[in-house]
This record gives C-alpha cells, structure tokens and sequence, in this order.
C-alpha cells in the first residue's frame, strides 16, 4: 500500500506512541481479494487503514483526529519538520475552532489541537510534546496560540492568549483575525463571510477554504452585520467578501455586507434542497473560483479531504491538511455508510483517467489522493473502498487525432 514519506514517519511514530491498541479491524481493498487485519486506530491519534489513493487518519473524535493530522503533516523529526506554532482551542468551542483554520495557513502554517474542559487531552498532550514548535517569530516566540482556553501546558512551553471580548462567533472571529494581521505582517484583501446560525455542518467547508486561501472567517446574523464584524471590515478596507450559504443571509444583510466592500456569494445549489444539503454545499465550495480566490477542483490532479457532516469539529481538524501536502478541499459523507449520489457524481466528473496511446500510460497522467477524517464510526472501512475506487486512475477511449498529439514535457 502507498504512503508517502511524511505519512510513513508519523504513522511509525504514532505507532509506537499509541496505547490501547488491542483492537483490530478487517478491510477489503477490492472485492474479491483475501481480508487483511490492520490496527485500530489509537487513542492518540494513529494512521488507520491506507489503500492505493487514500489514507485515514484521527480515530474516535475531532481530539484524536486533530492530533493525528497535525502529526501527518508535522513529523517533527527535523526542524523542518516542526511547526513555528501550535493552536489550542476548546474541543466544544465552534466559533473559535473554525475562525482558527485560517492560522493553519501561510504562513505560520499553525496544527490545531483541541482542549477538553479547559485541560489536556492525553492525544493533544503527546502531540503537543512530540510536535515541540520552534516558536512564531511574529508573536514574540510564542509556541503555543490559546484560543479561549488557559489550559496548563507542558513545561517549557511559550504560549500566547488571544482575548476574546465575549463568546458571539462574531467577536471570537474578529479577534482571530487581529491574530492573522499579526502574524502576515499586514491586512488580508479577502475575507469569507458565514450565517452565525446556520448548521454546523454547511459551515465546515470554510475551514478548508480559509486554510487554503489564508481568508479570515467573519460572522453576520439574521439581524445584519454584527459590531465586531463590521469593526473588522471598515479597518480592512473594502476586501473583497466571499459568503457561503447565502440563502441562510437575509438580503437586507446582503446589502449591508456591500457597504464594506465586493460581495459574491458562493451558492451551495440551485434549489433550496441542494442549499440546505451539507454535501452540496461542500461540492460548491469546492468548485468555486474567483479570480485567483478559491478551490476551482474541476478536473484530476488534487488533494481531497473527506469528513462526516455529522462530525463538524473534523473539519477545523483537518484544516492543515488544505494548507500542505496536496492541498485539498473538504467534501462530505451523510453518514459512516455509502457514498452520496452527488458527491459521487463529482468524484466522476474530476476521476484521472489515461488512453491507450504511449504518451497517455497511467504515469503521466494526473492522480487524485483522498484524506480520510476519523476512525470506521465516521467513514466506514467498505466506503472508503469505495472512494479509492472513485480516485484511482482509469482508462478511458482516447481519438486518433489525440493519440498524435506530441507527448507531454
């Protein structure tokens, strides 16, 4: 089975790292061929099963899996390889986690682990220690970003609280956002914009897209654009502001939103179904561009990551893994069981193919790789079969004037 080399590394770490891990599951890469066993994910967050084109990682909850992504991407064997700064948020605190995401990006490229009642989870502890930042120039050395959240740390650690002026996902957002000024060296030019009150789930794309584009998050109401909100906006000087899900925002808040700057929505679908389906949604992100703005994943050759809609904390989790590696954009599964009907169709329409023709053979084609968010209660180990089959590289029926066509640099 493939891994590349920063996947190997922290599966071999985990590996030795991880306790409680007696349990076993049995997988099927294909049907028809003989079951292999394969380690349970760990407690602190070990790679699960791996198979041609994707690769699992995190366990039970959003703790586990936060720390295994952050340990993916951060072996942490070589300066190199250790991050400058790592955030710590409440595992129960969305509005925090979510406007975190954007710190995951360029350039502080910041891991997100999750506290538990103000304390550290035995997973966010060992990674914590195992990942050892250098410290973020721009924040003084900090090592350690605490979001809402004082929990003791191991000794040694340099850390830094952002205040947040009370718990309304619009204040929290806009404090992260003074957090990312700081650390860029300078303002952001593009900021997405989400429905405080709309379901978790339909907000989760952001995280990614954030991750990826370096964009804060920023929050509006039903009632208008709150005061933190619109404090951010007027000192950022008219950016340009992408909202996703706007059928949750009333167009009076639209309109309010335009006194600050471009506004484009970023529609989850053409018919109020497909807006309210977290699937959709995460689809449209996905395949929304503007300009340099956004995933634009309209053909092969990506990164995917791919979470359960029912676990909304995956999501800030696998942040990181839209800032590196393959850079891919989060999708999402209904349940543990199947593959939407819609998310397979876009898998379809984006599936690598090659023709018959020398010039066209499998290795000079386009490859798509999916990370997979959590343990089998999340995505279970016959759907990600199922994804591998959707990613892997097919053939497909090439014309004679395409077979003439020179080969490829």
């Amino acid at each position: 089975m493939r891994l590349g080399p920063l996947g190997l590394l922290a599966a071999l770490a985990l590996a030795t790292a991880g306790t409680g891990c007696g349990k076993t599951e049995t997988a099927r890469h294909s049907a028809g061929q003989t079951a292999e066993t394969i380690p349970a994910v760990s407690e602190q967050g070990a790679v699960g099963l791996q198979t041609s084109n994707t690769t699992r990682l995190g366990g039970a909850d959003a703790v586990s899996d936060a720390a295994a992504v952050a340990r993916t991407v951060y072996p942490a064997l070589t300066s190199a390889t250790r991050p400058q700064a790592v955030v710590l948020v409440g595992s129960h605190d969305w509005a925090a986690a979510l406007s975190a995401s954007a710190l995951a990006g360029a350039p502080l490229g910041a891991p997100l682990l999750y506290t538990e009642d103000g304390t550290l989870p035995e997973a966010t502890s060992a990674a914590l220690q195992a990942l050892h930042p250098l410290g973020a120039k721009a924040l003084g050395g900090a090592q350690v970003i605490q979001i809402g959240t004082s929990a003791a740390l191991p000794e040694g650690l340099r850390s830094r609280t952002v205040p947040v002026a009370g718990e309304q996902p619009a204040a929290v957002a806009a404090a992260l956002e003074h957090v990312l000024e700081v650390v860029r060296g300078g303002a952001p030019h593009q900021v997405i914009v989400l429905p405080a009150g709309a379901p978790q789930a339909l907000q989760m794309p952001a995280a990614g897209l954030s991750a990826e584009s370096g964009a804060p998050i920023l929050f509006v109401t039903t009632a208008g654009v709150p005061g933190p909100t619109a404090t951010t906006l007027t000192h950022l000087g008219r950016p340009s502001i992408y909202v996703i899900d706007p059928s949750a925002v009333p167009a009076a808040t639209l309109a309010a939103l335009s006194r600050f700057g471009r506004v484009t929505p970023i529609p989850g679908g053409s018919t109020p179904a497909e807006q309210n389906s977290p699937v959709e949604n995460a689809i449209a992100v996905a395949r929304f561009t503007d300009g340099t703005f956004g995933w634009g994943v309209k053909e092969p050759g990506h990164g995917l990551v791919f979470a359960n809609a029912g676990r909304p904390f995956d999501a800030p989790a696998g942040a990181l893994l839209s800032a590196s590696g393959d850079y891919g954009p989060l999708l999402l599964l209904e349940a543990p069981h199947g593959v939407p009907a819609a998310l397979s169709r876009y898998l379809a329409d984006i599936q690598p193919a090659y023709g018959s023709a020398p010039q066209y053979a499998p290795v000079h084609g386009a490859y798509n790789h999916g990370w997979l968010i959590g343990d089998e209660t999340a995505i279970s180990l016959t759907t990600q079969a199922e994804l591998d089959s959707m990613l892997e590289i097919s053939p497909r029926h090439v014309s004679s004037s395409e077979e003439e066509a020179p080969s490829p640099e």
